[in-house]
């Protein structure tokens, strides 16, 4: 059994999807292992949100703990924009197939595009990830 951690560093170049101020981006993290049968949800977590900002730093980190393996574990990312009131926006997402990444115990950076822009900077999620056997 394993334990995998993520230490979310911080996004940038988030689009904005307020009509008044700017996005207050958090961000929910999805850890499942997509068997062909036996699928295994380790469940989610949750950033803080931060308040009118499209660079937010976070700074946190999370874990996960009795990973069996990382055959077939994937990290959904959700970056969602928190709207008082009314229905929080999807902002971006990106899938990460961590079985993919070669992790060990010394934590990875992993950069990923979570908004594709055709006139401005791509958006994107910064995190550093690690998996201790």
């Amino acid at each position: 059994m394993g334990v995998l951690t993520v230490f979310l560093d911080k996004a940038t170049n988030l689009a904005d999807t307020d009509v008044i101020g700017k996005t207050d981006p958090y961000v929910i993290l999805d850890l499942k292992q997509d068997n062909w049968v036996g699928d295994r949800d380790y469940g989610y977590q949750k950033s803080s949100t931060k308040s009118n900002d499209c660079n937010p730093v976070y700074g946190e980190s999370f874990t996960w703990n009795n990973i069996d393996e990382l055959k077939n574990l994937v990290l959904k990312v959700r970056i969602m924009d928190s709207d008082f009131g009314s229905r929080d926006d999807k902002v971006g997402n990106c899938t990460i197939h961590l079985d993919k990444l070669g992790l060990s115990n010394r934590p990875m950076d992993v950069n990923e595009v979570v908004d594709r822009n055709m006139f401005t900077a791509n958006g994107m999620i910064h995190l550093k990830v690690s998996f201790d056997e």
